[in-house]
């Protein structure tokens, strides 16, 4: 690694295949016997895990699969989705990991449009993709990852142990992740080898200071990019252990978890801390272990980050990252914590914050986030029209709105079509956001813009409480009243609805979209 102008410069030799960077290369440093996955049920050392991505990779190419064909993987967190995706990897087959919650209209889309040969799912979602697969579909196989009749598992067993890795380039694709779609179709998002070091060097050690010792427990899921990487990139590129669980992450379950397996490095989102420290269940010497508190997918509000400090040793990170940038690419760090902020540019990442023309804002205003990095997609899957709109020599556009201050710390303002125009001026609904969360009754909230009897667009939040018994227009008038004194007098909300929950992707991020159509019903 090299140092050029905007940080550091990853190298590579002309044959490179990620999967010998992350898992053959434990062997060959004497790490077989360390364990890198814990689980409730077993525990997988390096050597095990070495094994059973070979015996993966054979069974696949026994299946006639070759270099280049794609593996959609609906598959839970558990140690096959190792096996899976990175055996595919080793052989030079493209895994592609899918959302577990998507339904089986997003899964028929998704299986047309990769035009993939197998798909292997865990049992707990075979529903999902028998309605998915009842009509004519172009799969080779439709497998289960393991314990019954017939999986991948099964025909793995008997193959060989051991497996020369595809030559590959740094360049070459490796895998691909849908996005959420939760502004239309699903989108493949195509990933090279470097991406996963880029992001795994840069950040996780760059950033957080990953090192062999350490125990990554990953709330988001690792079909999503955030969770792929604290929950398995990260530990594998520097010898670390993490710890997989497929339930549900309610609170008592994360409780759980950390008490037994005792994590040093913690990811999650802001509406997740919210709610475990809601439950009152995550007690100071549970986290003992903590030394890294990772926050991505929203901004972080200030008053959720002093509530965390209440009961844990270290603070929460926060950052912003993308499934197509794959990981965080602007992030506070453990001695440089900005309140409200998402921190600074990620070294070896470039940020520019342009106007609807297209050119650069000056700090402090607010302007559409575009990003450069060794870890960014080069294209979407199948869409050159949305490939062109959106990465223009190197550049992606984030669909984020951001403003930098003048000493480069960067804002979260919302998305680009979450922005309120308030009386001829822009403001982020996050920042009212964070006023509402300061209040001691609110554990949630969302704004949104609503046109008032002049047409004119005023905020309007939608809260969820910590006691919901406690709803009501006293309650609505006082947080009106704690918005006026917080904030400038035009940013308070007009209209206050008191809701039992607001609508979120599956990585946690609030659905403003959904509540504006919400209010016009």
């Amino acid at each position: 690694m090299n140092q050029g102008n905007n940080g550091p410069e990853l190298q590579f030799p002309h044959t490179f295949n990620v999967a010998s960077a992350l898992i053959d290369r434990h062997l060959d440093e004497g790490r077989g016997k360390k364990t890198a996955i814990l689980t409730v049920d077993e525990t997988v050392n390096y050597e095990t895990l070495v094994t059973n991505v070979n015996r993966y990779g054979n069974a696949l190419k026994k299946i006639g699969l070759l270099a280049g064909d794609r593996v959609l993987m609906v598959i839970k967190d558990a140690p096959e989705f190792y096996y899976v995706f990175w055996g595919c990897i080793k052989t030079g087959i493209i895994p592609v990991p899918l959302n577990t919650m998507l339904t089986s209209e997003d899964y028929k889309f998704i299986i047309a449009d990769s035009g993939a040969n197998v798909l292997v799912y865990s049992e707990e979602f075979k529903d999902q993709i028998t309605a998915a697969i009842m009509a004519e579909t172009p799969l080779q196989h439709v497998l289960p990852a393991r314990h019954v009749a017939g999986s991948l598992a099964e025909l793995a067993r008997d193959e060989s142990p051991t497996l020369a890795a595809s030559p590959a380039a740094a360049d070459d694709d490796c895998f691909w992740l849908y996005s959420s779609g939760t502004t239309g179709r699903p989108k493949g998002v195509v990933h090279a080898h470097r991406d996963i070091v880029a992001t795994s060097q840069l950040y996780n050690v760059g950033i957080l200071g990953g090192n062999v010792s350490d125990i990554y427990y990953s709330i988001p899921r690792l079909f999503f990019a955030y969770g792929l990487g604290c929950g398995m990139t990260f530990p594998l590129w520097v010898g670390g252990t993490a710890v997989l669980d497929a339930r549900r992450p309610l609170p008592p379950i994360t409780a759980e978890l950390f008490a037994r397996f005792k994590p040093t490095i913690f990811a999650a989102v802001p509406t997740y801390f919210s709610a475990l420290l809601a439950s009152s269940l995550l007690k100071s010497e549970h986290v003992v272990t903590l030394r890294r508190c990772v926050s991505g997918g929203e901004a972080l509000p200030e008053e959720l980050q002093r509530r965390w400090r209440q009961i844990a040793p270290a603070p929460i990170t926060d950052g912003i990252g993308s499934t197509e940038a794959l990981h965080i690419y602007i992030s506070n760090t453990i001695d440089d914590i900005r309140p409200n902020s998402s921190g600074r540019a990620v070294p070896g990442y470039q940020l520019r914050i342009i106007d609807e023309n297209g050119d650069a804002i000056l700090d402090d205003s607010p302007g559409r986030l575009l990003v450069k990095g060794p870890s960014v997609t080069r294209r979407y899957w199948n869409n050159p029209a949305k490939t062109a709109s959106s990465i223009v020599d190197g550049w992606l556009d984030t669909g984020d709105t951001y403003y930098r201050d003048s000493d480069g710390y960067y804002y979260y303002c919302g998305r680009n079509d979450d922005m309120l125009k308030v009386g001829g001026i822009w403001v982020s609904p996050f920042e009212i956001e964070a006023a509402l969360i300061s209040h001691p009754d609110v554990l949630e909230a969302a704004v949104t813009g609503r046109a008032d009897d002049a047409g004119l667009i005023k905020p309007e939040a939608w809260i969820v409480l910590k006691i919901a018994a406690y709803a009501g227009e006293l309650l609505a008038e006082d947080i009106r009243t704690l918005c006026k004194t917080a904030l400038a007098p035009y940013k308070y909300p007009r209209w206050i609805h008191f809701v039992d929950e607001l609508p979120k992707t599956a990585t946690g991020k609030i659905q403003r979209f959904k509540l504006r159509n919400a209010a016009h019903d």
